[in-house]
């Protein structure tokens, strides 16, 4: 990326954080990936009971080798016994932290996340005391209708893809609502696969930067 489309960026980025800030979310720019972990242990504290929803960009700008590197008490979902692992996600809802990605963020300041099973959302919404939001520039949006038809046409075909999962958009690419005409924010195939099932847009919060973002001016995940 040039100096000036680095600079366009970056105006996308803080006008989504202006944003962002009137709904009661902390907004917080780092220009690379690289600089995330440092931020993100800025914002938890050492001994801090934390865990996380799946997230291919906390795994991208080392996010997670962060979390992992015994600062933390770390709810390890990815690194325990499969039979554990409901029991470790529902332990999510009493850590002092929750880190997780957003599969759109829009510039009126909402955040926009669809999910198979919801253990993600359901955090993001409440239960742990602090909630880190990681998105590279890529997730920005101009509105919910531009987040929906962002998640159809790419987080949800990349993710089903990475999951293996035997879905109408790994198949062809983007989401089954495409080719019905019927493009509703719920719309889509009846899969047993299906990983859009649960649809959460994060507007004006009560409580205030209980939510903080990292804006990160490179692309990161799906």
């Amino acid at each position: 990326m040039d100096q000036y489309t680095k600079m366009i960026v970056k105006k996308r980025i803080e006008k989504t954080i202006a944003a962002l800030e009137k709904n009661n979310m902390m907004g917080i720019y780092v220009e690379r990936r690289e600089d995330a972990p440092a931020k993100v242990a800025e914002l938890i504290e050492e001994g801090a009971t934390v865990a996380f929803g799946g997230s291919m960009t906390l795994n991208e700008c080392g996010v997670m080798e962060h979390l992992r590197s015994g600062r933390y008490h770390l709810l390890d979902r990815d690194n325990c016994p499969p039979e554990e692992k409901d029991a470790v996600q529902r332990q999510a809802f009493s850590a002092d932290v929750f880190l997780c990605s957003s599969n759109a963020i829009t510039e009126n300041g909402e955040l926009y996340n669809v999910d198979g099973m919801g253990n993600r959302t359901a955090a993001l919404i409440f239960g742990p005391k602090s909630v880190i939001v990681v998105a590279g520039y890529n997730k920005l949006c101009k509105d919910v209708e531009k987040a929906s038809v962002r998640v159809k046409s790419i987080a949800a075909p990349a993710n089903c893809e990475r999951l293996d999962c035997r879905t109408y958009c790994k198949e062809k690419g983007e989401c089954a609502a495409f080719a019905s005409g019927n493009r509703y924010m719920t719309s889509g195939c009846a899969s047993e696969g299906r990983i859009c099932s649960t649809y959460v847009v994060s507007a004006y919060q009560k409580i205030k930067n209980r939510i903080k973002v990292i804006l990160v001016g490179e692309e990161l995940g799906y």
